[in-house]
C-alpha cells in the first residue's frame, strides 16, 4: 500500500508601492493597496477557488481515501479577509469534512528562521493562533517559508512542540537515499521529516501543460501508476505545491483540475491519501536525516540562492533583521505591522540575479536593482522610524529595563484608576443611601 501526502500552499503578498528617495522621512505608507486587490482577486478567481471547488468534490467523492493539506501564510490571510472572504468560507466548508489539515508556517512568510529564532517562534505561534481561531485547529506539523529547513530549524521546531517539519527532499541531501520514507531530526529526534518528491509534485506543478515535455499529456492513471511501481518498501510519496499551480502555472484550459479530480478514481487499494499528521503517526522514522545547510523547494540547487545569492539580498536581510530584538523587545504596534511586510520572502527574490524554476515575474520591478533600490528606500524609512523611538545609544538591555518599568508603571496606574473607580461607586452608593435615609425621616 502505498500512502499519499498531498500539500498546498496559500501566499499572498503584501506588495510594495513604488517608493521613492525623497520619499524617506514624508511617508510612512509603503503599501500598493489597488495591486494588493488586483492579485487577490484575480488569484481566487483563476487559481485558488476552482482547484478548491475541485478538491472540496474530491473530499466529498472519496470520504474513505481522500485527505489534503494546506498551510496559509499569516499575510495571506489578511489578504483574503479583506479581499475574498469567501475563500476562506470554501476553507472552512472543507475542513468540516474532518479530512483537511492546516500546518504552520511563519506568519510574515520570512526568512526570520535563519538569523532570528525569537522572531520566528513568535511569527509561527501567532500564525498558529490564526489558523486555530478561523478552523478550530492547532497545527502540530510546521511548514518554513518556502520549505527552508536545516538541522538547527529542526531544532527550533521541537522547542515549540511540533512533531513534524515537511521539507525538499534535495537529492545533495538525501545522496542514495530515497523521499519516500520517514526521517527525523538528529538533534531533535521527536521532530519528523516528511520530504517532498519534487520529481512527482514538478510534474504536476511545472510541467503538466508543457507539450515539449516528454511526460506529455500527463494521465490520472499513468500518474497513480507510477506511484504503484515504486519499490514495495517505498510508501510514501510527499506531493507538495503551490496552490496557484492549478490555474496560473498550468492554466485550466489544459484540464488539470480534471486531472487532479481523477487521481482518487486510480488510487484503487493500491493507493491511499494522508494529511502530514496521520503520516508521521502511522509511519516510524527510518532514521536521522542530517541537513548541516539550509534548503528550499524554489530552485535547480534547493538551496538559499534564490533569496540571499547575491551581494544586494544580503545586504537588504542584514540590515532588516539588525533590528529584530529592538522591534520584539519595543513592540510598537505600527512598527510591528511593518516589520511582518517587509520580512515576507518574495522581497528578496525579487532581488534575485539567477533564473529559478518558478519564476512569478518582479511585478512593479524593472530589474533586480530596481527591486533592491526600492526595498532599500522603505526599510530606510522604516530604521529611521526604529530609530526615532529607540535610539541606538539605547542597548537594547536598557531598552527593555526602560520598557518594562513604563508598562510596569502603566499597569500601576490602571490599578489605581480601577481603586478609584471602585471608591468613587461606592461614595455614590453612600450619598444615595443617605439621601434615601433623610427622606424616609421627614416622612
Amino acid at each position: 500500500m502505498k500512502t499519499i501526502c498531498l500539500y498546498f500552499e496559500i501566499h499572498l503578498l503584501n506588495h510594495l508601492r513604488r517608493y521613492r528617495f525623497f520619499d524617506i522621512g514624508a511617508d510612512h505608507y509603503y503599501y500598493d493597496d489597488y495591486e494588493n486587490e488586483r492579485s487577490a482577486q484575480y488569484l481566487v478567481e483563476t487559481s485558488y477557488m476552482p482547484a478548491l471547488d475541485t478538491l472540496h468534490t474530491m473530499l466529498e467523492q472519496y470520504p474513505d481515501t481522500f485527505r489534503v493539506a494546506f498551510s496559509l501564510s499569516g499575510i495571506g490571510i489578511e489578504q483574503l479577509e479583506q479581499y475574498a472572504p469567501e475563500l476562506i468560507e470554501k476553507l472552512q466548508d472543507m475542513n468540516s469534512t474532518g479530512r483537511v489539515e492546516f500546518l504552520a508556517e511563519p506568519y510574515s512568510h520570512g526568512l526570520a528562521s535563519l538569523i532570528a529564532p525569537e522572531s520566528f517562534a513568535n511569527e509561527v505561534r501567532r500564525q498558529c493562533d490564526k489558523i486555530e481561531e478561523l478552523f478550530g485547529q492547532r497545527p502540530t506539523v510546521l511548514r518554513n517559508s518556502s520549505l527552508i529547513y536545516d538541522d538547527e530549524i529542526g531544532r527550533l521546531a521541537a522547542r515549540m512542540g511540533f512533531k513534524g517539519v515537511i521539507t525538499e527532499g534535495a537529492k545533495h541531501v538525501l545522496g542514495w537515499r530515497s523521499p519516500h520514507f520517514v526521517y527525523h531530526c538528529p538533534v531533535a529526534s521527536k521532530v519528523r521529516l516528511l520530504l517532498r518528491d519534487y520529481t512527482f509534485s514538478d510534474d504536476i506543478s511545472l510541467r503538466f501543460s508543457n507539450p515539449q515535455w516528454e511526460g506529455y499529456p500527463l494521465l490520472a492513471d499513468t500518474f497513480m501508476r507510477r506511484i504503484t511501481q515504486l519499490p514495495d518498501e517505498e510508501q510514501v510519496v510527499n506531493i507538495f505545491m503551490n496552490l496557484a499551480a492549478i490555474g496560473i502555472a498550468q492554466p485550466l484550459s489544459s484540464h488539470i483540475t480534471d486531472f487532479l479530480h481523477a487521481l482518487p478514481q486510480f488510487a484503487g487499494k493500491d493507493i491511499t491519501f494522508a494529511t502530514p499528521s496521520e503520516v508521521i503517526a502511522h509511519y516510524p522514522s527510518v532514521g536521522p536525516l542530517s541537513v548541516p545547510e539550509a534548503i528550499s523547494w524554489l530552485d535547480e540547487e534547493r538551496d538559499l540562492s534564490p533569496f540571499l545569492g547575491n551581494a544586494m539580498q544580503k545586504e537588504a536581510f542584514n540590515k532588516l533583521y539588525s533590528v529584530a530584538e529592538r522591534v520584539q523587545i519595543a513592540n510598537d504596534p505600527l512598527i510591528n505591522e511593518d516589520w511582518v511586510y517587509l520580512q515576507a520572502s518574495d522581497n528578496f527574490r525579487f532581488m534575485s540575479t539567477k533564473h529559478t524554476l518558478v519564476d512569478d515575474g518582479r511585478y512593479i520591478y524593472s530589474d533586480p536593482f530596481d527591486a533592491f533600490t526600492n526595498y532599500m528606500n522603505i526599510l530606510g524609512d522604516f530604521l529611521r522610524r526604529v530609530q526615532a523611538l529607540y535610539p541606538d545609544d539605547i542597548d537594547n538591555e536598557e531598552l527593555n529595563s526602560l520598557l518594562t518599568t513604563i508598562r510596569n508603571q502603566g499597569d500601576e496606574i490602571e490599578q489605581k484608576n480601577k481603586t478609584i473607580s471602585r471608591l468613587q461607586a461606592k461614595i455614590t452608593k453612600l450619598k444615595g443611601s443617605t439621601k434615601t435615609e433623610k427622606k424616609q425621616g421627614k416622612a
